[in-house]
């Protein structure tokens, strides 16, 4: 190569950045109307750098992380008045927020969400996933076990 210029590697791995993927151990049933649930992911897939317990990413450094939710919902109840999937970092929680009725025809369906985030967090902050169901409708609604929460730090 020429003087001060650097030959990119053709492949990177980085053994020690903080990256996870987690999934519920069973389905959380019958939610409660009119309050927030954490949801509980008890299963890790994977947990490089051991930041994620109870449900809970903790950032071990300042910087920016990409964080994925996706939720798998049942018995999803057309009378709620809205139903927040909410993505809780230290910094500020992000929303995925929807009124059933006008995606849902029948009571009782299955529904997906997704939500994607750059979120930028100091050393220690954290971040979990958390359902939010208004005070109408009725304590039905359960989130599958295929639901999954990860994330890795980007920069």
């Amino acid at each position: 190569t020429a003087i001060g210029q650097l030959e990119a590697p053709s492949e990177l791995t980085m053994p020690n950045q903080p990256a996870f993927l987690a999934q519920p151990a069973s389905t959380q049933t019958n939610l409660a109307v009119g309050t927030q649930s954490d949801m509980l992911f008890g299963t890790e897939i994977f947990d490089q750098g051991s930041n994620f317990a109870s449900s809970v990413f903790t950032a071990p450094v300042t910087g920016k992380y990409q964080l994925n939710v996706n939720v798998m919902t049942q018995q999803v109840n057309t009378d709620y008045s809205y139903l927040d999937i909410q993505l809780v970092t230290s910094n500020r929680t992000y929303l995925y927020s929807y009124t059933p009725d006008h995606f849902i025809e029948e009571a009782n369906c299955a529904f997906h969400h997704s939500m994607n985030v750059l979120a930028d967090m100091d050393a220690n902050d954290t971040a979990k996933i958390r359902i939010d169901i208004p005070n109408t409708g009725s304590a039905q609604l359960d989130a599958h076990s295929y639901s999954t929460f990860s994330g890795y730090l980007v920069c």
